[in-house]
């Protein structure tokens, strides 16, 4: 018998998560160095005895330490299970209108999950043939409220933060979200506009810079207009939404962020070594300013080099159901003797 009411929903598909001895895995973006000596501290020293409680509702001392290494006020950051539910919440919370959302059409493919799952309209705007962001295609169309990640996912492309600043002060009747998951690679963040435009809403994740996959937190940036909106949602779906050691290691995190910056720049410097060698092989490498690159490669199709790569234990991010990048591979950026033997199996191939 047929059961009514069911959703039909196509699901976000993350990245393979495989668990091999000895793999190289560079297909979802993961920082190659571990945790700060305090996250580690933190983690040790933690009283299990409190996890009888329930965890805190504000995440106080996490908004605190943010707070003081952006030069906002606490009140300003929201704090979630990774910026997975901070954008969830905001898509509930300020897209509530008939005309219909805008974001890329190579992008994070969760938004468009998002969207459908909330019932939300909404436009794929193409990215330029150079996959660049052009902003002028996001004008003189309706629009319910604009997605943009920068640097974007993934392409690996970064949009100056002077343009993104112009387009919120253009569009001030519409919330813009920018999310900079990859930010500290490379780009400058916009989270300090948030005092100047109220309708800017910015997230962030610590699963990127911050070596903290694992733990799933992330954080959103906003002045009080839609902070009242998002803590509202926030509340009606799980005012729990951050667990106790979660909130622990990830305020150590931020108190130790000297540590996160320097590892950021050893990984934009492999990053852009990785990619010169990847051009001398003749590979068509966009440019990125993230921990991870899209590449074209020269000699054997995308599909013949993700497969050479996973017999060799070497994991990477391959999307043949994507047209526009389906003779692409992305590769997140591990430690330089990772890419250095990366670089080597490839050579391989073209021998």
């Amino acid at each position: 018998m047929e059961i009514k009411g069911l959703r039909q929903i196509a699901p976000y598909v993350a990245g393979a998560q495989p668990n091999e001895k000895e793999m190289i895995k560079l297909n979802t973006n993961e920082n190659a160095y571990g945790p700060s000596a305090a996250v580690m501290q933190a983690l040790t020293s933690f009283d299990a005895d409190q996890l009888k409680r329930y965890s805190s509702l504000d995440q106080a001392p996490l908004r605190e330490a943010l707070g003081q290494v952006h030069g906002l006020p606490a009140e300003a950051f929201i704090i979630g299970n990774g910026s997975d539910d901070i954008l969830s919440m905001a898509f509930q919370a300020f897209f509530n209108s008939e005309a219909p959302v805008l974001f890329p059409d190579l992008t994070y493919g969760f938004y468009k999950v998002w969207a459908d799952l909330y019932h939300i309209p909404y436009e794929e705007v193409p990215l330029a043939e150079d996959f660049s962001l052009d902003l002028s295609a996001y004008e003189d169309r309706p629009c319910g409220g604009v997605v943009l990640t920068n640097p974007n996912a993934p392409t690996g492309r970064y949009k100056d933060w002077t343009e993104i600043e112009a387009f919120v002060a253009r569009h001030a009747d519409i919330v813009v979200i920018v999310d900079e998951a990859y930010i500290n690679f490379g780009g400058q963040s916009v989270i300090s506009l948030v005092k100047t435009y109220d309708n800017l809403f910015v997230t962030r994740t610590f699963s990127k810079d911050a070596s903290l996959a694992g733990l799933r937190v992330g954080y959103g940036v906003c002045g009080p207009r839609l902070m009242k909106v998002i803590t509202a949602v926030k509340n009606s779906i799980n005012p729990y939404n951050v667990n106790m050691l979660s909130e622990r290691l990830a305020t150590a995190a931020v108190q130790s962020w000297d540590y996160y910056a320097d590892n950021c720049q050893k990984i934009a410097e492999t990053r852009d070594g990785f990619s010169q060698d990847l051009r001398q092989l003749g590979y068509e490498v966009l440019p990125s300013l993230t921990n991870f690159v899209l590449v074209k490669p020269k000699g054997a199709s995308a599909k013949a080099v993700f497969e050479h790569l996973q017999a060799n234990k070497i994991y990477v991010r391959y999307f043949p159901k994507i047209d526009r990048i389906a003779d692409y591979l992305r590769i997140s950026i591990g430690l330089p003797e990772e890419m250095a033997t990366l670089v080597r199996t490839l050579e391989e191939l073209n021998t």
